[in-house]
């Protein structure tokens, strides 16, 4: 498995992750302020160039019983609109819960992270969960 990008797409901010070579581990790697539709595409696709990333992974916001409300409907385009414009292929993952995770995690030195500031966790919690699936599949 080449590198494989995470992305978490909020209203806000968009979390990022990447697997290291091998696509063994995801690790935590920014977090993009959005700029719009537009310029969030263009900077994920110039991220995963720069990252060697053949191909991506993001976050399906569904509600706690599975079904889509208005930010799964948003992050449903915007990953269709992700597909079209990098030419990667693109994988769903679900990511309930991986917020809540990923302001758990420690930041460092006996701090926690704050989860308005943890989308490159959650992204790598996203990668992570999809990487492990992937591996367990043999693939």
């Amino acid at each position: 498995m080449a590198r494989v990008l995470g992305i978490d797409v909020g209203e806000r901010r968009i979390g990022l992750a990447v697997s290291t070579p091998g696509g063994g581990l995801a690790v935590p790697l920014l977090i993009l302020e959005s700029q719009g539709d537009d310029a969030d595409v263009a900077a994920i696709i110039e991220i995963a160039r720069a990252e060697g990333a053949d191909a991506l992974v993001v976050g399906d916001p569904r509600s706690l019983d599975g079904s889509a409300g208005p930010q799964a409907r948003r992050v449903d385009a915007f990953a269709e609109r992700l597909a079209k414009a990098s030419g990667l292929p693109i994988a769903r993952w679900d990511e309930r819960l991986t917020s809540v995770q990923a302001g758990r995690r420690p930041a460092g030195a006996g701090k926690r992270r704050s989860t308005a500031r943890a989308d490159d966790v959650a992204a790598a919690i996203i990668l992570q969960a999809y990487l492990d699936r992937e591996r367990s599949r043999g693939r």
